[in-house]
């Protein structure tokens, strides 16, 4: 058992936190190396540049797997391609967020824990809008992250949006990096996370996913 001292210590402990950053061209970033750097040495919070660690796109599921596991809120980093996450992201979810792993009947390694989107967008505030050129509010093009987070059996945090990144000044992006920072620090301390509801179980039933080698192979020539 643990002593008095040392279950103080973990009870005080900050939560651990999980960034995982995609931007296929970083060197030419602003938006995401401010958010990285001002990050950057925080002692709770762990980064992984999935661009960085897979150029081949080959990725190590298990490790990601591993990785997973002890982050109590999991920061998807990645600017807005085409109304989602870049390539690289989407390979992410695909390998790593299995099925026995991530959700299904034996999937609970994600339940519990806290997904939180900081995105940015080239388009202003205005173009996500019923009169803007995109013709939808940006949350309309958020509803695949959230039922990937609630699949998953977690809470799929208020997003942080970054609206016409490409135009920003320094000092409003120095701002939102802060709020970033300051966001993270203060972590699971949210005034909007206060009466926010656990997530609700989606259950997958085992007849909606192929349970051997044989079935898979009838399932995808089907």
């Amino acid at each position: 058992m643990l002593c008095d001292t040392a279950k103080s210590a973990a009870m005080s402990a900050p939560p651990s936190i999980l960034i995982l950053s995609a931007h296929p061209d970083l060197a030419h970033s602003r938006v995401t190396r401010a958010m990285l750097s001002a990050a950057h040495g925080l002692p709770n919070v762990r980064v992984r540049d999935l661009y960085a660690l897979y150029p081949d796109y080959a990725i190590d599921t298990h490790a990601e797997q591993e990785a997973l596991r002890d982050a109590e809120l999991l920061v998807w980093l990645h600017p807005m391609h085409w109304y989602g996450m870049p390539a690289l992201m989407k390979l992410w979810v695909d390998e790593v967020l299995s099925v026995g792993f991530a959700y299904g009947q034996t999937g609970h390694a994600l339940h519990g824990k806290d997904l939180w989107l900081v995105t940015s967008t080239g388009g202003s505030a205005h173009s996500y809008s019923p009169g803007g050129y995109n013709r939808h509010p940006v949350g309309d093009f958020l509803l695949p992250y959230a039922q990937t987070a609630a699949l998953c059996g977690m809470r799929f945090l208020p997003p942080l949006v970054l609206h016409g990144a490409h135009r920003i000044g320094q000092p409003e992006l120095q701002a939102h990096a802060e709020t970033f920072v300051q966001r993270l620090g203060s972590y699971p301390d949210w005034p909007e996370l206060a009466g926010m509801e656990d997530c609700i179980d989606c259950e997958v039933p085992s007849s909606a996913r192929p349970v051997d080698a044989a079935e898979a192979a009838m399932a995808e020539s089907a």
